[in-house]
Order: C-alpha cells, then sequence, then structure tokens
C-alpha cells in the first residue's frame, strides 16, 4: 500500500487486507498504528547448504568397470569419494547462496525426476554430509573433519616438493615427449640400448667399477634419487598430455620406504587411454632417463652412467609389480575400471559364503561389469594367498630376521663410525646409506606387523560383537596359535639365524671384515678325529693317529693363525668386488687346506691335499666372481 501526504483525512478500507511486498496482506489498522507484520514471520526458513572448502569436482569415471555411472569429487584434505549421479547433481548445484528449494528444482531439470526440498534436505544430512562433501548445518567454519579411508599399504607422510603451479609449467614442457611418433623412437632406442648393454658391453662390468669406488657410489645413489623425480615428471606431463590438470608433486612414505608421488586425480574424468597413459609415463620417462645415461657415458666414457642404467631396469621392475600400490597396481586397476582393488578384496572374497552376509557382498560383485569382475577375482585369487604366504613365512622365521638384522646392523654402525673416524668421509657417508637401507625393513617389519595385528583385532572384535562364544572361541585359536609359534622360536624348530658372512658389496658395509668366519667349517665332515675332541682337525688326524694329542694341539691353534694370514691380504683389496665371491667360494676349501698345513708340515699330506687346499685361497677374485655380485645392486637401487 501507499500513503500519501501527512494528513488523517485518507480514504481507505479499513477492513480489507491490502497485499504488500512480497505478497504479505496488511490493513490499514495495522499500518496506523505500526504493528505491521514482521517479514518472515510464520515462514519456515529454509537451509542454505555449503560445499566443504577445497571441494572439486571431477565429473564421471570414465571407463568405469561398474555398471552404474560414477562420478569423483575430492575433498580439501586429498580424500577422493565416490558419488552417484544423484548425489553428484546435488553436489554440483549447492553454491552457498541458494537454499533447498532452489536446488530441488536445479536436481529436478537435470535428473529428470522430481524432487522435493525434503528430499535434498535428506540427501544433504544423511549422505553428503558423512561424507565430507557439504558442511554440516549449524558449523561456521568450511573447514570439516571427515573419516578418511586408512588404507594398509598407501603412502603416509606427504610434502609437497613442487606445487601444482611448477608442475603444471614442468608438465607443459614435457609433454611432447609423449607424442606416438616420440614414443615409437623412444622405445626402438632403448631396445638398442639394451641390447648393446647386455648383449655385446655387458652389463655387470660398470656396477662392479662403482662398487669398488664409494665416490662413484654417491654419484650413482645420487643419480638414482634424480631418476625418481623424472618418473614424476613422467605422470605430469602424460596427465597434462592427455588433457586432465596435474597437481603437485612431492614426496612421502610408502610402507617406511621415502617415495615420490604426483597428484593426478583428474584423470579420473578423461578416458581409460588417457589414464593409462598417465599410468605408464613415469615408467617410460625411466626409460628416457636411461637413454640419456647412455648418451652420457658416450660423451665421456665414464661407466657409472651405464651402472645407472643397470639399477633402472630394476626400478622398472619394481613399479610394474601390482602387489602394492605402484604404478603396475594402478594400470591394473585402470584395466578394470575400478580405482581401489584392495577395497574389493572384501566382497569377492565374502561372495563366496552361502548366507545373508554373501548375499551382500554378492549384490557389491554384481554391480562390476563382468570383465572388471573376471580381473578382479583373479588379482584377489593370486594376492591374498601371495600375501598370506609371505606374512606366514615371515612369522615363522622372525627370530631369524630379529637376529641376522640385528647383527648386520650393529656391525654396519660400528664399521661406519670407525671410517668417520679415520677420516675416510666417502667411505663413512656409503656406510650411512647402508645403514639406512638395513633399518628400513626392520622399521617396515614392525609397521606392518603393528598394523596388521590392529586391524586384525578390530575386525574380530567388530565380527563378535553380542557373540560372546564366537568372541571366546577365536581368542583360544590365537591363543593356541601363539603359544605353537612361540614353542617352535623357543625350541629351535625354525630356521636358525644365517651364519656370518663376508659383505657381497663392501663398499656399502665400511669397517666390516670380508673374511670368512673359519669357526663355521667344525661342522665338515670327515673321519673322526683325535681323542682330544678338537673338530678342527679331521685332515691332519687321520694322517697319523698315534700322534693325534700333538697334532690336534698344534692343528687346533693353525686356524686362528690362518684366519690372520687370510685377513691381510684382504685388508688391501678389500674394495675388489670379486673378494666377497671368493670368500664365499673358499668356505669349502679353507677347512681343506688351512688346518693340516701347518700341523703336519709337508712330509705328511698327500700330493693331492695341497693343490685343492691352496687353490681357491691363491685365486680368489676370479671371473666366477661376477654372477653373484649382480644380486646386489636392487636393493641398493631402492
Amino acid at each position: 500500500m501507499t500513503a500519501l501526504g501527512d494528513g488523517p483525512a485518507l480514504l481507505y478500507d479499513t477492513g480489507s487486507p491490502v497485499p504488500g511486498p512480497g505478497g504479505i496482506p496488511v490493513t490499514y489498522e495495522q499500518f496506523a498504528t505500526g504493528t505491521l507484520p514482521v517479514v518472515g514471520a510464520g515462514v519456515e526458513v529454509l537451509p542454505v547448504p555449503r560445499l566443504s572448502s577445497g571441494l572439486k569436482l571431477h565429473g564421471e569415471y570414465q571407463g568405469s568397470g561398474f555398471t552404474d555411472p560414477k562420478y569423483i569429487a575430492r575433498r580439501g584434505d586429498g580424500q577422493v569419494v565416490q558419488l552417484s549421479r544423484l548425489l553428484y547433481l546435488v553436489a554440483s548445484a549447492i553454491d552457498g547462496v541458494h537454499d533447498i528449494e532452489t536446488i530441488s528444482h536445479r536436481v529436478s531439470a537435470r535428473y529428470g525426476r522430481e524432487l522435493s526440498a525434503e528430499n535434498v534436505r535428506y540427501l544433504v544430512e544423511e549422505k553428503l554430509d558423512p561424507l565430507g562433501v557439504t558442511v554440516p548445518e549449524g558449523q561456521d567454519e568450511e573447514e570439516i573433519t571427515a573419516p578418511r579411508s586408512d588404507l594398509l599399504l598407501a603412502l603416509k607422510g606427504h610434502r609437497i616438493i613442487f606445487n601444482e603451479r611448477r608442475a603444471g609449467r614442468i608438465a607443459r614442457s614435457l609433454a611432447w615427449l609423449h607424442r606416438p611418433t616420440v614414443v615409437v623412437l623412444m622405445l626402438a632406442a632403448a631396445v638398442a640400448m639394451d641390447v648393446w648393454l647386455f648383449g655385446f658391453f655387458g652389463a655387470v662390468e660398470p656396477v662392479l667399477q662403482v662398487l669398488d669406488q664409494p665416490v662413484l657410489m654417491l654419484v650413482v645413489f645420487g643419480l638414482t634419487v634424480a631418476s625418481l623425480v623424472f618418473h614424476e615428471f613422467g605422470h605430469a606431463s602424460a596427465c597434462r598430455y592427455g588433457g586432465a590438470r596435474p597437481g603437485c608433486i612431492g614426496c612421502g612414505l610408502f610402507l617406511i620406504w621415502p617415495s615420490m608421488y604426483t597428484d593426478v586425480t583428474d584423470i579420473y574424468r578423461i578416458g581409460r587411454a588417457g589414464r593409462l597413459r598417465t599410468d605408464l609415463g613415469g615408467v617410460y620417462f625411466n626409460l628416457v632417463f636411461m637413454l640419456a645415461m647412455t648418451g652420457a657415458y658416450f660423451a665421456t666414457g665414464q661407466q657409472f652412467f651405464l651402472a645407472t642404467v643397470y639399477l633402472g631396469h630394476f626400478e622398472i621392475l619394481e613399479q610394474l609389480m601390482p602387489a602394492v600400490r605402484l604404478d603396475g597396481y594402478y594400470i591394473l586397476g585402470d584395466l578394470a575400471g575400478v580405482p581401489d582393488l584392495y577395497g574389493k578384496i572384501k566382497p569377492i572374497l565374502l561372495s563366496t559364503v552361502p548366507g545373508r552376509r554373501g548375499k551382500a557382498a554378492r549384490a557389491e560383485v554384481v554391480g562390476l561389469k563382468k570383465s572388471s569382475r573376471t580381473i578382479i577375482t583373479t588379482w584377489v585369487l593370486t594376492m591374498v594367498p601371495l600375501l598370506i604366504g609371505e606374512l606366514g613365512y615371515a612369522l615363522w622365521n622372525l627370530p631369524r630376521i630379529v637376529a641376522t638384522m640385528v647383527r648386520s646392523l650393529t656391525a654396519q654402525v660400528v664399521g661406519t663410525g670407525d671410517a668417520f673416524v679415520n677420516g675416510q668421509i666417502a667411505a663413512g657417508l656409503i656406510g650411512v646409506i647402508g645403514c639406512f637401507m638395513l633399518l628400513c625393513p626392520m622399521a617396515g617389519v614392525v609397521y606392518l606387523s603393528v598394523k596388521m595385528g590392529g586391524r586384525v583385532f578390530r575386525a574380530a572384535k567388530r565380527s563378535t560383537d553380542d557373540k560372546p562364544r564366537l568372541r571366546v572361541t577365536l581368542c583360544a585359536l590365537a591363543l593356541v596359535g601363539l603359544g605353537t609359534l612361540s614353542y617352535a622360536w623357543v625350541s629351535g624348530v625354525t630356521p636358525e639365524p644365517l651364519p656370518k658372512r663376508p659383505p657381497i658389496a663392501p663398499i656399502l658395509q665400511p669397517g666390516v671384515s670380508t673374511a670368512e668366519p673359519p669357526a663355521r667349517q667344525a661342522t665338515a665332515p670327515g673321519p673322526q678325529a683325535s681323542p682330544s675332541g678338537t673338530a678342527a682337525v679331521p685332515p691332519s688326524g687321520a694322517a697319523s693317529p698315534g700322534a693325534s694329542g700333538a697334532a690336534s694341539a698344534s692343528a687346533s691353534a693353525s686356524p686362528s693363525a690362518d684366519a690372520g694370514a687370510s685377513a691381510s691380504p684382504s685388508a688391501g683389496p678389500s674394495k675388489k668386488p670379486a673378494e666377497p665371491t671368493g670368500g664365499q667360494n673358499t668356505t669349502g676349501s679353507a677347512t681343506a687346506g688351512s688346518p693340516a698345513g701347518p700341523s703336519e708340515g709337508s712330509a705328511e699330506p698327500s700330493p693331492s691335499d695341497d693343490p685343492t687346499s691352496a687353490a681357491p685361497t691363491t685365486d680368489q677374485p676370479t671371473p666366477t666372481d661376477s654372477p653373484s655380485v649382480t644380486s646386489e645392486p636392487p636393493p641398493a637401487a631402492q
């Protein structure tokens, strides 16, 4: 209504309501007395939902292995969630300004079915809020605390090295390497490189040269780290080439090993071919890096570049294994169209169980396409027995593993400290790398044991809620299993710790003796020795039984003297790669000649004994040492 003038003589119908702004009826008495109704009084204020801070909606999961389409969203904390089409439409219609009534109209037009405001309220409060996609009503901050998937074999402790902007620039500058013509040329060059390196030049020779020089070992270690960084550039550039937007590049802890990662979540909105290109981009860039190292060798003649190439092959093989969350795992997941293969282990196994639980699991498995279901089932039936077998083997050999690792770590730390004290800085730094390589597996064993034990305990507790008999039965079985295992550990049924052996790569273990311990040879078969009971003199004892007392006394002292003699030559060429293998090859020959020579002189032993006992000790650096050294570089590459 409108009031004109200031005078009291206004002609209005004082009984009928007059519609005001917004359709609220107002009478003359209400206007005259100042008792106008409050706007919104008696009308329910509809909530205005908001998205959580940093949420990104990536769209439909292209090439999905599910029968129903899935949509991908990523929260600000990095957690990726899968949404149905309806939930994704609701989330995309939320802008923090319009209420649920307006959102219901938008979603209804896109979904093809009518949704009410109450339907939207239910979806927001019961579905999106628990997932951390939207902010709960009444919370002022946009930061949310939503549950995260605690993946057992996932990267932990993320730290950003290249932010999204820098990673994007790097990806743009290297995207041309993913053009089909360039890829074909690179692969052909990689094949030619391997044929030349393994077929003509000899791949082990550069590794032996590096193992002989501590400084070169540090250089190869630095180049290996550089190859890891370049590996991540391959993922980012492949993501960019496929039309997606790469995120940051950083590092973290995988199990317990330091590892690097690239955020390529945006690839879920591109096709399967683009995702596979991104998955293989890291391995492809490893090949490019190896070609660059080969070119550096031809330019400089330095063989440590070829040692880096040799170790790069083991890095590629490790990345392609689908057992843990490395490149091979994601390649298999994208082939199946399922982003989390480990999440399907439980429903695949439960689907074989009859009853209500099996029926629910079968319903979830049926939601997968037939090809995807075949791939995942094959993977589960292969990996689960393998993981269980590895766990059982580790538990059975736990005392042996712990004793061997503690002994090796003690010798490593002492030798590294002595290297620094004696001013051997390069050898000391190599020793630090060796300590690190020993500590990581030990910490990994502890970490996995605690995590898996905790998960098994929580799963058993949940499954036996309100089932006291089943809980008692499980506890009894667990106690029986632990008791049996403990008895096996204590009674010596399990394998004994590995005997002390000289290091295969002495360069990684400075200060550790390269001589073969003679005490282990006391169990060598031979004739019954002298009455004195010394087991170290079977050859000489058999030569003259009448003088076994004096002979055994002199013979039992000879191993220590021989050990000192054999240690002195190895002190000079201890950096030779052939020494460790020679030490291993002399484990049987040291007992055949060393005790007999000093005790009996040259008259008693037969002529056939001396050559057999002396030959291995004088010909330790033989060409047969090379194959045994080839098994050591893979751990160094890790």
